[in-house]
């Protein structure tokens, strides 16, 4: 059999995570931080060791604060396993100050050239009176090679909505995941997703025999 190729992410990317006091909300009766915790462990087994990825937390520390954001595993090569065990070591206690969290992955990315892809996981909508879309054309609008990919975990459609626009306004992803096996194929996305190839011409046969690929 094929061994599936290890993901890897151009550029350098930060993680995101949501600690925020509503992950010990349940789905399908486990707390949405177990699910985010092994959906992580579980992609950055398998990325590439040559990818740069670094972990930023929110809402860890402290309760009721929006200024408990902390870069707890700076990006570089082979942090896979660091940002593994800091995840399953985080307490979940906060608030959401999602889009300070992503300003300053962008700003912690923005030292080098490279592209620079942020990974927000949240489970929630800003709480700290901050406007995620205005954010994202911010950041559109800096001049960098940004993106920012948004990963809503049990997210309801509206509030999908809400941060949806960070994504959007960054040329990145919004992915909805609601259970353990829709978050990982959706933090794969994220976490490796490097521009698409463009479609190739279909070619023409004689007598059209292909069967249509849904």
């Amino acid at each position: 059999a094929l061994m599936a190729a290890p993901l890897l992410a151009e550029g350098r990317s930060i993680i995101v995570l949501d600690a925020s006091g509503s992950m010990w909300g349940q789905i399908e009766g486990r707390a949405k931080l177990e699910i985010a915790r092994e959906a992580l462990g579980t992609v950055l087994a398998g990325i590439s060791p040559e990818t740069e990825i670094g972990l930023m937390a929110y809402g860890h520390r402290e309760k009721g604060s929006c200024a408990d954001i902390e870069l707890v595993v700076p990006p570089s090569a082979g942090t896979a396993q660091a940002i593994t065990d800091a995840a399953n070591a985080m307490q979940f206690l906060g608030k959401t100050p999602l889009s300070e969290a992503v300003r300053r992955a962008a700003a912690e990315l923005r030292s080098t050239e490279e592209k620079a892809t942020v990974i927000l996981i949240t489970d929630g909508i800003e709480t700290c009176e901050a406007d995620p879309c205005a954010l994202g054309a911010e950041l559109e609008a800096s001049g960098v090679d940004f993106t920012a990919h948004v990963v809503g975990f049990g997210l309801t459609e509206a509030e999908g909505q809400a941060v949806a626009c960070l994504a959007e306004n960054t040329g990145g992803k919004y992915i909805q995941a609601s259970d353990a096996g829709q978050l990982v194929e959706a933090l794969k996305t994220a976490v490796a997703a490097p521009e698409p190839a463009p479609e190739p011409e279909p070619v023409k046969l004689a007598e059209n025999l292909d069967p249509i690929l849904q």
